[in-house]
C-alpha cells in the first residue's frame, strides 16, 4: 500500500533536486560565456543588434534548456508548487516553461492593439527605479496611481520582488511573461484585492480567464484547496462567481500601458475594464 502523502513528499523532492540541478547547471554555464552571449546571440530569438535594455537583461539571466529539459521542469516545478505556494521560483519556472503558446496569443493580441503595441515597443518596466512613488503619493486620492500606491503600503509589497524571465528562448515572449509578472500588483489594486490567500485565488481566477496562461488556470484551481472553511464558504458564494463574471466581461489586461493611466480617476479605469468592485454582505 503506497502512503500516499509520503509518496507526493519524496517525489517533489527528487523533482525539485532535479529542477534545481538544471538551474545551477545551466545558469553556470550561462554566467562563464557571458560575453559570448551578448556578443553572438546564438540561441536566441528576435534578438536586436544592440539590445535594448530589457534584451540585456533577458541575456544574462536566460537559461538555455532543451525539450527534455523543460519537461522536466514542467513536471517538478508544477508539482513543488502545489506542494509550496511560497516557492516563487518553482511558480515561475513553471510559468515560463508552460506558457510559450498562451504567451504567443498575449502577443499576436498586443501587436493588433493600439495600446498595447505601444507597451510591446517600448517595453516598460514596473520596479522602483522607473515608477516615482513619491509622485504617485502627490496624485488625488481618486486617481489609479494614488489608489496603486495605498495597495502597496496597506499590504506591504514593493514593485520589485518580481523574478526575471528565464527559460523562455524568444525575447518578445520574454518581455511579455516579464510584464504580466510586473503588472500583477496593478491588477490587484485595480480589482480592489488585497493579497491574503483569498484574493490571490480571486486574482488568479480573473487572469486565467484573461489571459490563459496555464500557470494562472492552475493557481486558480488548486489555490482554492489550501482555502480555510470560512474562507471557502465565501469564495463559493461571493468571490468565485464574481471572479468569473469580471474575468469574462474584461478587455486583455495586457494591452493597458498602465504607466500612462496614473493620473486617470480609478473609477473611470474601472467602467473602462468592465469592473465592478466586489461587494460583500454585512
Amino acid at each position: 500500500i503506497i502512503n500516499l502523502p509520503e509518496f507526493l513528499l519524496n517525489f517533489t523532492l527528487k523533482m525539485e533536486v532535479i529542477c534545481s540541478t538544471i538551474i545551477r547547471r545551466h545558469s553556470n554555464f550561462q554566467h562563464k560565456f557571458k560575453a559570448v552571449l551578448f556578443s553572438t546571440n546564438v540561441g536566441f530569438t528576435n534578438i536586436q543588434k544592440e539590445p535594448h535594455s530589457f534584451e540585456k537583461e533577458f541575456l544574462t539571466h536566460h537559461i538555455n534548456t532543451t525539450p527534455f529539459q523543460k519537461c522536466l521542469l514542467s513536471v517538478g516545478s508544477a508539482v513543488t508548487s502545489l506542494i509550496d505556494p511560497h516557492r516563487h521560483d518553482m511558480i515561475a519556472c513553471l510559468g515560463e516553461v508552460s506558457g510559450v503558446q498562451a504567451l504567443s496569443n498575449i502577443y499576436n493580441e498586443m501587436q493588433n492593439n493600439p495600446e498595447g503595441a505601444a507597451v510591446l515597443k517600448d517595453r516598460p518596466r514596473i520596479n522602483s527605479n522607473t515608477v516615482d512613488l513619491k509622485s504617485l503619493a502627490k496624485l488625488p486620492k481618486n486617481t489609479f496611481g494614488h489608489v496603486y500606491l495605498k495597495f502597496l503600503e496597506d499590504n506591504n509589497v514593493t514593485p520589485d520582488s518580481r523574478l526575471t524571465v528565464q527559460f523562455l528562448d524568444d525575447v518578445e515572449l520574454g518581455y511579455v511573461m516579464q510584464r504580466y509578472r510586473e503588472c500583477h500588483d496593478l491588477y490587484h489594486a485595480v480589482l480592489g484585492m488585497p493579497t491574503h490567500m483569498l484574493g490571490e485565488v480571486t486574482v488568479k481566477w480573473i487572469e486565467a480567464l484573461n489571459n490563459k496562461l496555464p500557470m494562472c488556470i492552475g493557481g486558480a484551481l488548486f489555490g482554492a484547496l489550501r482555502l480555510r472553511p470560512k474562507q471557502r464558504v465565501l469564495y463559493k458564494n461571493f468571490y468565485l462567481p464574481w471572479a468569473i463574471k469580471t474575468g469574462q466581461a474584461m478587455p486583455l489586461l495586457m494591452c493597458i500601458y498602465w504607466e500612462k493611466r496614473w493620473d486617470q480617476p480609478i473609477d473611470d479605469l474601472r467602467k473602462e475594464l468592465n469592473i465592478e468592485i466586489l461587494k460583500l454582505p454585512r
